[in-house]
């Protein structure tokens, strides 16, 4: 079942279907118990409750996930469409209280369906609402009618489903906040951390590399420039080792204050020590231009740690790559150091 015509979240969609569905039986019920109609009508309703209650139990008892795989979703207001609008014609009734029944499949549709479903589903909600009324009425009644019916679909359907995607956007964001660092646009620490343990425990033949990097005298650039300054050393750090640090076979993030890190999965020991010194190389050459046109030196520490392929210790790696880091910090800084095996 192609994406545009299935649910947005799938439990609450089923979850939202018994109630409508339940709702629906009971009042198709008590329409056909108090109006008595004639013999094949009642059949037909009662029938129509059935069919409302067993699709209710569907969706309370079966995989909400495996109902939407297999189009059950979108089928199901479909098939709202098509009983409300049978009742109606076999029934005889043009009435707004006919046509209402139209509004469950469609307002359940815009409230849990994606854009295509339910433009599918109110497109055949309209056309067979004007169906129904030029059968059951004149022309001239029939369109004064769908007019108005049509456009109350309509509108009720946009509204709900721009509702939705502007909501679906926002969280969107905010999840975006959570993930990505907002001074550097480097991803943060829980998402690192989340990679490297998915890294450590999938399959690297040449183990996981670590290199923590850390800025060199950054409490000094902020004494004598400024922390905006400061920020912008970081911002410009940033651009230099993304620059330097492909997306495809390396994670790069700032895990707090002036700390970044670069995970290399299936990269060996030596491998990450060039890769370091090149990070570094190319930091120091590229200076920082300061608002007033001088020209700022940069420079960092970095420690290697490798972790062998079959190993899970994460706190070891992490703490051979952070001795190393202050090994290299000790040793005069703007340097590399590599933790002992």
């Amino acid at each position: 079942m192609p994406s545009a015509l299935r649910a947005r979240e799938p439990r609450t969609a089923a979850r939202s279907a018994v109630l409508i569905l339940a709702v629906c039986a009971a009042a198709l019920a008590g329409l056909t118990a108090v109006e008595a109609p004639r013999a094949v009508v009642a059949v037909a309703s009662w029938a129509g409750v059935l069919v409302l209650l067993g699709a209710a139990a569907v969706c309370r008892f079966v995989s909400a996930e495996t109902l939407d795989r297999v189009g059950f979703c979108v089928g199901l207001a479909l098939g709202g469409v098509l009983l409300a609008t049978t009742l109606n014609s076999m029934t005889g009734d043009a009435s707004i209280t006919g046509q209402s029944f139209l509004a469950f499949p469609v307002l359940w549709a815009a409230s849990h369906l994606r854009r295509g479903a339910v433009v599918l589903v109110t497109t055949i909600a309209v056309a067979a609402d004007a169906l129904s009324l030029y059968i059951l009425l004149p022309a001239e009644t029939a369109t004064t009618n769908l007019l108005f019916f049509g456009a109350v679909l309509v509108v009720m359907a946009v509204m709900l489903v721009r509702g939705h995607e502007k909501q679906e956007q926002l969280v969107a964001a905010l999840q975006e906040q959570a993930r990505v660092d907002a001074l550097t646009g480097l991803v943060n620490r829980r998402v690192f951390d989340e990679a490297l343990a998915g890294t450590v425990t999938g399959w690297a033949p040449a183990g996981t590399a670590l290199v923590l990097i850390d800025v060199d005298s950054f409490k000094t650039i902020n004494d004598s420039h400024g922390h905006p300054v400061g920020d912008s050393a970081l911002v410009h750090l940033a651009r230099i080792l993304r620059e330097q640090v492909r997306a495809d076979d390396a994670v790069l993030a700032r895990l707090g204050g002036d700390e970044l890190a670069v995970l290399l999965p299936g990269c060996d020991a030596p491998a990450a020590t060039r890769r370091a010194e090149q990070l570094g190389d190319a930091v120091r050459a590229t200076p920082l231009l300061l608002p007033d046109g001088t020209l700022l030196t940069v420079s960092i520490s970095l420690g290697v740690a490798h972790l062998p392929q079959g190993s899970d210790d994460l706190a070891a790696l992490y703490s051979a790559a952070d001795r190393a880091l202050y090994e290299a910090k000790r040793a005069g800084r703007g340097r590399v150091a590599v933790a002992s095996a």
